[in-house]
């Protein structure tokens, strides 16, 4: 390494887990009884964050921990080691090495081009060297894919802007991207309270219910983990999956079978971008659903190419935006908070998983905008949405689909960010709190406040058009204010 560079100042403290360690536990990749290893681990905080949470956690830094024996591990963490290697022969050794001690899952983070708007430095060889004396190499979101791919020869998974998950076998990749686009549906179906066999043994066959709402199929013996208690009082699944069904009555569970069928579907489609698998290369469940939701193989990706077909067609993607049951319809997007994602059409849903194929799972997310007109989908961060009655944009993630480039806008500092009106047109109808948002909007509208002005898209616009009018925002109420309405004092320029 180049003796401009200090590399030992590049380590930081941490209080918690680092943030690509918390994507892989909340993903459900870092679990009890899989080892863990942080190579280029720093200062070894998140070894001993995952020590203390009872993992068997280890790891080595050529600076901090020079002594620490690199060994083999499920789960190997190259956490923002790419983007301080100065050299690009040795950043691409270092890959190679964490990669060659993983598992199961290598998880691959830097830094994104973003972040250097905040780093004072000078351009040195393909990075800053700041004014600490350090290094830092920032990537695009495609750029960093791109550089793991063809350092391995595998096909990397985003599981974030910046994080990459690289998975040893690839049926555990394609049961994890399935994963991520299986909406739960544990409120679709409500049992009927007049099925006396469903409610004397809910306890036990709620983990069957689980299973057939969200797979919309039966499950084999071996996919359910709480299957022997089924099996000791009804003999079978196969007769405990008939009462369930009996249960909920015939719409509803047809109503599952649909939007798993759906779920599949926008698998096969995101699948087809990285190359769809064979079938055989599926995971056995996988398989099954497959198989008990569409006939074939063939059919499934028939289905999920004539999909990918009409998504090609900008004119589609504006129709199903303007008709869509749920979200907010503007001139230029289809607005919907996440929590609505499962009710927009399946050819939505195909758009926004494009877009998340790019950016990964966008923390703080609180509302998806999907572009009518252009191929863009956006991932916004309104942080007090419900408890604000007009909460801010603190920050914006956007996946351009047409030239693969991942974007980041900060507003947390601004003085003037955009905010949000009639809250209840993003969300679905179930939302806790929807009732309370209309109420409010309908208020607003008796007072004019939405009439014609282009201005209150933004917070001093907003707090404009309340000050003219005499009025305030008290929790999710519309009042009179007490204060007097102030008169501007005129300029020259008022003067002319």
């Amino acid at each position: 390494m180049s003796t401009n560079v200090d590399s030992r100042r590049t380590a930081i403290r941490r209080t918690a887990v680092s943030r690509p360690v918390a994507l892989a536990l909340s993903d459900g990749l870092l679990i009890p009884g899989r080892s863990f290893f942080d190579y280029g681990c720093g200062r070894g905080d998140d070894v001993q964050h995952l020590t203390a949470l009872g993992f068997v956690a280890n790891g080595w830094d050529p600076a901090h921990r020079p002594d620490g024996k690199r060994r083999p591990a499920d789960i190997v963490n190259f956490g923002y080691v790419a983007n301080v290697i100065e050299d690009p022969a040795e950043r691409v050794e270092a890959l190679k090495s964490a990669w060659a001690l993983a598992r199961l899952v290598l998880i691959v983070t830097a830094r994104l081009e973003w972040a250097a708007r905040n780093v004072n430095g000078k351009h040195y060889r393909d990075g800053l060297l700041t004014s600490r004396g350090t290094f830092q190499r920032f990537f695009t979101q495609d750029e960093l894919r791109t550089w793991i791919d063809s350092t391995l020869g595998v096909q990397s998974v985003a599981a974030g802007p910046g994080v990459f998950y690289v998975f040893r076998e690839e049926s555990h990749a394609q049961s994890f991207v399935a994963t991520r686009v299986r909406h739960g549906r544990s409120t679709l179906l409500r049992p009927k309270s007049s099925v006396a066999m469903y409610q004397a043994n809910r306890d036990v066959l709620e983990p069957l219910r689980e299973f057939m709402i969200t797979r919309g199929r039966v499950p084999d013996q071996a996919e359910l983990a709480h299957a022997e208690p089924i099996l000791e009082r009804f003999g079978s699944l196969t007769r405990a999956a008939t009462i369930v069904r009996q249960a909920f009555g015939r719409e509803t569970w047809e109503q599952s079978q649909r939007a798993a069928r759906n779920d599949l579907l926008v698998y096969l489609a995101l699948a087809a971008f990285g190359g769809r698998p064979t079938f055989s290369q599926l995971p056995s469940d996988l398989q099954s659903d497959i198989t008990a939701l569409w006939g074939s193989y063939d059919a499934a990706c028939r289905a999920a190419d004539d999909r990918l077909f009409e998504l090609r067609n900008q004119s589609i993607i504006d129709g199903a935006c303007r008709n869509s049951p749920v979200g907010k319809v503007t001139k230029e997007a289809l607005y919907i908070h996440v929590t609505a994602l499962p009710l927009i059409s399946p050819l939505l849903r195909f758009y926004e998983g494009c877009g998340r194929a790019l950016t990964g799972t966008v923390e703080g997310t609180t509302i998806v905008k999907l572009h009518r007109l252009e191929p863009k989908v956006a991932y916004l961060a309104y942080p007090t949405f419900d408890r604000d009655a007009h909460p801010a944009l603190a920050s914006s993630v956007r996946a351009d689909l047409r030239c693969l480039r991942v974007t980041f806008s900060d507003y947390g500092r601004s003085t003037n960010p955009p905010i949000l009106h009639r809250k209840e047109t993003f969300v679905g109808p179930d939302y806790p709190g929807r009732e309370r948002f209309a109420r409010l909007t309908a208020q607003e509208e008796r007072a004019g406040l939405f009439d014609g002005s282009t201005t209150i898209g933004t917070q001093n616009g907003w707090n404009e058009a309340l000050r003219k009018r005499q009025l305030r925002i008290r929790g999710h109420r519309l009042t009179r204010s007490s204060l007097p309405l102030r008169t501007r004092k005129p300029t020259r320029t008022d003067a002319g």
